[in-house]
This record gives structure tokens, sequence and C-alpha cells, in this order.
């Protein structure tokens, strides 16, 4: 299933076709080497002052730890049983609010570069928020100045006949976003950054076209 970006001028193809699904085929296995290489993609996004307060529990599908994980999802998120892995995101918020608002951005850019890695093999990717942090503290013995932020389900694309068929409509919906000028200011705040005529690089982004920046 292939949902491309709707964007003024082309992006990077991989970063234009990544989204968001929540069908996942309960058979397909990723390897080893897969969820390492989305790791190493995550360790390696931009990081405040070299500080690496992200960290990770993985699970596989089939071992403790994701069987875990799974049970701290809420019921809305319970497709994501169906996921090769499961990865909690955690942020070490350090010992003041300086360091705790920049673990949150850190976190951020992790999961953000893991989605990218996986797209660029073919895997899919749901980052969720609706999970029992408390439980994931007891669970995996996290500290408290580490603060659960994420789970990402990880694997192949399922069928989404065999989904809720609400989850299947959702999905089939067209991908939004606002519109770059509702969200890009230049000199004051709300009002819209507007390149000055003939700054674009026609040589290889080409005009911009008419329409909303889009994703899911």
């Amino acid at each position: 299933m292939l949902r491309l970006a709707d964007t003024q001028v082309p992006i990077n193809p991989t970063i234009a076709r990544r989204w968001s699904p929540r069908a996942f085929d309960p058979r397909a296995v990723v390897t080893a080497d897969q969820v390492i290489a989305l790791l190493e993609a995550a360790r390696w996004a931009a990081t405040w002052g070299r500080r690496q307060p992200v960290r990770f529990v993985v699970g596989i599908r089939g071992d403790a730890t994701f069987v875990a994980l799974a049970g701290l999802l809420n019921p809305g998120n319970s497709y994501a049983k169906a996921a090769s892995a499961l990865i909690l995101v955690c942020a070490d918020q350090g010992d003041n609010d300086r360091t705790a608002t920049y673990s949150a951005l850190d976190a951020g850019a992790a999961i953000a570069q893991l989605s990218i890695e996986a797209q660029s093999r073919s895997l899919v990717v749901h980052p969720m928020a609706g999970f029992d942090v408390a439980a994931a503290h007891r669970e995996f013995d996290i500290p408290n100045r580490a603060r659960p932020l994420a789970i990402v389900a990880a694997g192949f694309l399922g069928d989404y006949t065999d989904v809720d068929p609400e989850i299947a409509r959702r999905d089939g919906a067209p991908r939004r976003r606002l519109p770059l000028r509702q969200i890009a200011f230049a000199r004051r705040w709300g009002q819209a950054f507007e390149p000055a005529p003939g700054t674009h690089n026609r040589g290889s982004a080409g005009p911009p076209q008419p329409g909303a920046l889009a994703g899911s």
C-alpha cells in the first residue's frame, strides 16, 4: 500500500512514503539484524550535548519482553500485538528541567530516524503513547528519572481485511497535515513564512506546487 505525502516540493522519497499503519502481519518475523538496524538508526539521531538520554526496552514476538510490553498497551492499541517487535522508548530526564526538556526532544529524533530506517527496509512502524506508564516502571524496573514515552510497534504491513473495520477506515482516509503557512512563521508568530520569489532551487526540487503538506 503506497501512501505518499502530498508536499509543496519534492522531499526524500523514503520520508514521503513513511506512514504509521495499524495493520501488521502476525505471521511475519523480523530478523535480529533488522531490529538492530532500527536501534542503530535511533542511536545515531542528533542528541543535545552528546548526552544520549534515550533508552530502549526491546521485545521480539514470542519472547517474555514482547509479552510484557503487549500487556501494557491500552485496549485501543491492541492491534499492535500482531507486530513482529515492540520497542519501549524512554528518556533519562537527568536532574534538572533543562535536561528533562531536551531528553524528550532526543527521544523524538530517535523515533523519527528509527521510522525512516524501517521504511527504507520495507518495514512499517507505529509509535503509540497509549500504554500504562506506571506498570512499565514496575515491569522493567525503570528508575524514576527515566520517563517511558512511547511504545513503537514494528513489523510488516498486514491485510486490512483482518483488522477492525474502524481501523481500516481510519487508515484508508486521506493523509493530512496542516499547510505550511499555518505552522511555519517569519518575523512574528502567526505570520506565514513566504520565501522570496525566485529563491526556490528549480534545478532539483522544482517550483512549489499548490496544496498542503500532508502525512500520517
